[in-house]
């Protein structure tokens, strides 16, 4: 039925879009981190990965709620998922991201998310192109807060057996490692700013579109393992900085027969809400009854 992943850039919802599937990264501290190795302590998630919306309303219900024994864990009420899932969104305030750096990616994913954007709009929703603010200066200070991060919970290992971590892996530690207080500082003070601003904006619009990636899914051996990274979580990250809760489902195929994925972000613990807009643009659509040809 599903699995459970954990999304610190993209994690979750990254693997979903490259696969055709549902993935879901819910707000900052909804599900408990409690035995999960982390990565950042500051900007992990977990959250399902499931074939179809239902699905994963059902599998974060499950996992979903206060744990007294994780530090990230926040006491707030758990709606009940399932409960209107269908209801629609006619008259939602629906805003797709239409600025310099949402809209920087391959040419057949902007069609896809703009064809996306016109099916809500049949759906009964306000549909509008917004420049959406400092998506690069959010996923820049992710970037730089999960380094450091992981750099300070691997130290150890880092120390006394470099050889037991991959090539990749080792330099983005090591770069971690050599960021000074102050940068980290300042990342941070970056982190709460845009906390603030992104949910202002949710105040005036209920769901935020984007591409879940920039590309479909490239080929194992490609560029730099490094720059693949930043450019598949370039529209990721800036919801794991700022812990809004961030949605991805199929939206397309590109001509070689590859999943593009459509990225929904609502206001923080709008899990119910994100989830009714997947569902209702999932139910108008067939994407999610088509898969890749593997062959």
């Amino acid at each position: 039925m599903g699995a459970l992943g954990s999304d610190t850039g993209g994690s979750i919802r990254i693997p979903s879009s490259l696969c055709g599937v549902v993935g879901l990264k819910p707000t900052y501290g909804r599900i408990s981190l409690r035995g999960v190795i982390p990565l950042s302590w500051n900007l992990d998630h977990a959250g399902p990965m499931t074939r179809w919306v239902r699905d994963s309303a059902i599998l974060l219900a499950a996992v979903a709620g206060y744990d007294p024994d994780d530090p990230a864990a926040q006491n707030v009420s758990v709606e009940d998922y399932l409960n209107n899932l269908d209801g629609g969104i006619k008259d939602w305030r629906i805003a797709v991201a239409s600025d310099a750096f949402f809209t920087k990616c391959e040419a057949q994913v902007s069609a896809a998310v703009q064809a996306a954007a016109q099916i809500f709009r049949d759906l009964g929703a306000d549909v509008e192109s917004v420049e959406f603010p400092e998506g690069y200066v959010a996923a820049s200070a992710n970037g730089s807060i999960v380094t450091s991060d992981a750099a300070a919970f691997h130290q150890e290992r880092l120390q006394s057996h470099p050889e037991g971590f991959g090539a990749d892996v080792l330099q983005r530690l090591q770069d971690g490692a050599k960021r000074t207080s102050g940068e980290y500082i300042l990342a941070r003070r970056e982190q709460s700013r845009l906390r603030r601003l992104y949910e202002r904006f949710f105040e005036q619009n209920d769901v935020l579109l984007t591409p879940t990636t920039p590309v479909a899914a490239p080929w194992i051996e490609g560029p730099d393992a490094i720059e693949q990274a930043r450019l598949l979580t370039r529209f990721t990250a800036p919801f794991n900085l700022t812990g809004l809760p961030a949605l991805s489902l199929p939206c397309g195929f590109t001509k070689d027969g590859l999943p593009i994925g459509l990225q929904l972000i609502a206001r923080p613990w709008a899990e119910a809400a994100l989830l009714r807009a997947g569902q209702a643009y999932e139910q108008a659509t067939g994407w999610h009854l088509r898969w890749p040809d593997l062959d």
